[in-house]
């Protein structure tokens, strides 16, 4: 299955051509470093492109000092990973094997470069991704998150980090490893975020924890954007490619993680050009990449509470109050699934109850059959990659049959796995449990049934998030947005509402899948660009 890039240890380190280097010389300056001098410290931003011209560095550990990669750079190499496109935080340290010459380009001179020069640009992305892979795969990071199988609010922040592939280290409370042992006594043994050494995050939330790392933008109240994109789904992202392509001055806020719901996705295998699969989230993580290459700019976990039109466009007030502006507005917050009427379904939420099946929740399916309720692909998809991880997987559909739902070869997948059960006709009545889920109840043709699980998935229900447009702009009965003839306007994507626009699942009369998302977000800028020309006029 692909991921978010190759894999750096079949890569050969490749030296820039004497053009290339002579540019970023142009446009750096060279500085020196003193044997076992700290080049990147954690936390701090990366705002330089380094380059090694003489001398080796050494990868070091975060919590101990020590050496975890010797010489993991010499002459010719450049330091750094994805993060380098947003101006991130590093997370994990370099430090000068001895004495080092680096050549160190301001990160705003260097991300020019990358734009005009597009062999560069594609040198230094491919080399960040693939490091980037190689951290997730490793759990080399500064970022380390302690006991998320006891604690909800510690489960949300590795949620949020898995989702939007950001590396993190993960322990349980109790393990036996060396470094496990080292950080539980430094945390107290309490479910925990540790960000470094010594930086235990204070009742840590995805939010908190975004910020220590420069996900979340810092905006000056009188910068004002071309076009601001609310959700950072597969329309969204294909949209924050085609601005930033285009020129456009474009944010993206997104409140959850990249991906939207199809970040929830283990594994894709009918998006054209990936043969054998891609994940939701490495797919739409994919598309970010290429945005940021192109200039646009994200922010998460933002939300957008209230939208109101100004003389100039448009004007979004956040969650905190804070405001931003921009002359145009794409809506692309897609459909979230819906809470299901159970009694204490809330409570549970995080303690065995589930909205997305990724590698962070199938860890807590170990040693217990899990349930997914739903009939469309994700739940598919959900129940394929929990059978896995769990004893045995129950998939609850609520119709007599998947075949108007469901894409044929996942269903014949499903029917196909002795390690999954499809209970049709079946429709949760209570959830079993004190501080964690235990068992849930079923009422089923043959009457009611009784299932012992501790990880119970719900993707059902398709509910538009459009209550933040504050009545700008004409809705269906259902509340999804509508668009083009619906409204009298030419655009298929043009609102009722001149200047803000609509596309992927939110969209009235979309087509619910993952390429149709994605070709919206694509097809939508050319009318937006004509919208803000029409307007410089």
């Amino acid at each position: 299955m692909e991921s978010i890039g190759g894999d750096l240890r079949a890569m050969s380190p490749r030296p820039f051509q004497p053009e290339y280097l002579e540019a970023m010389r142009h446009v750096g300056s060279e500085r020196r470093y003193r044997a076992r001098e700290i080049i990147t410290p954690v936390g701090e931003r990366m705002d330089r492109f380094l380059l090694l011209l003489d001398g080796e560095v050494d990868i070091v550990d975060p919590f101990t000092g020590e050496i975890a990669i010797p010489s993991a750079m010499r002459a010719g190499q450049f330091l750094g990973e994805l993060n380098f496109l947003n101006g991130g935080t590093v997370t994990s340290p370099t430090r000068a094997a001895g004495e080092v010459l680096m050549l160190e380009v301001p990160r705003a001179a260097m991300l020019d470069l990358m734009a005009k020069i597009p062999e560069l640009g594609d040198h230094i992305i491919t080399v960040f991704a693939a490091r980037r892979r190689l951290l997730i795969e490793d759990g080399r990071s500064a970022v380390t998150v302690i006991g998320a199988e006891r604690d909800p609010a510690v489960q949300r922040v590795a949620s949020f980090l898995s989702r939007n592939r950001v590396p993190f280290r993960s322990f349980e409370l109790g393990e036996k490893s060396e470094a496990a042992i080292v950080l539980c006594e430094l945390v107290r043994h309490r479910p925990s975020v540790v960000m470094d050494h010594d930086k235990e995050v204070d009742e840590p939330t995805p939010r908190k924890v975004a910020a220590l790392l420069g996900m979340d933008l810092e905006i000056s109240e009188d910068e004002e954007f071309d076009l601001l994109i609310v959700g950072g789904g597969p329309a969204g992202v294909a949209a924050a490619v085609y601005a930033g392509s285009e020129g456009l001055s474009a944010l993206v806020i997104e409140d959850t993680a990249i991906g939207g719901q199809a970040g929830t996705s283990s594994r894709i295998e009918n998006f054209m050009g990936f043969p054998t699969g891609i994940s939701g989230a490495d797919l739409v993580f994919r598309g970010q990449i290429q945005a940021m290459k192109f200039g646009t700019r994200f922010a998460m976990p933002r939300r957008v509470d209230h939208l109101a039109q100004t003389d100039d466009g448009f004007c979004a007030t956040l969650e905190d109050g804070s405001t931003l502006c921009a002359r145009s507005v794409l809506v692309a917050t897609g459909v979230q699934y819906q809470r299901l009427p159970v009694d204490r379904l809330e409570l549970l939420e995080g303690s065995g109850v589930y909205y997305a099946a990724t590698e962070m929740e199938a860890r807590f399916c170990r040693n217990t059959d899990a349930v997914v309720i739903g009939g469309g692909n994700s739940a598919g998809q959900a129940a394929m990659f929990l059978s896995r991880h769990a004893r045995h997987v129950h998939l609850l559909v609520r119709g007599g049959s998947l075949s108007a739902t469901m894409s044929a070869y996942l269903r014949q997948r499903l029917e196909a796995d002795p390690a999954i059960t499809i209970r049709y006709g079946s429709r949760l009545s209570a959830l079993e449990g004190d501080e964690t889920l235990t068992a849930i109840v079923c009422d089923e043709p043959g009457g009611p049934l009784r299932i012992e699980t501790g990880a119970l998935f719900v993707m059902i229900g398709a509910a538009p998030n459009t209550r933040w447009l504050s009545g700008l702009v004409d809705l269906d009965e259902k509340g999804f947005v509508l668009t083009g003839p619906d409204v009298g306007v030419q655009s298929s994507f043009a609102t009722s509402q001149p200047g803000i626009y609509a596309v992927g699942d939110v969209r009235a009369g979309s087509v619910k899948r993952v390429a149709s998302s994605v070709g919206e977000g694509s097809v939508v800028v050319s009318a937006i660009w004509s919208y803000l020309e029409d307007l410089r006029d």
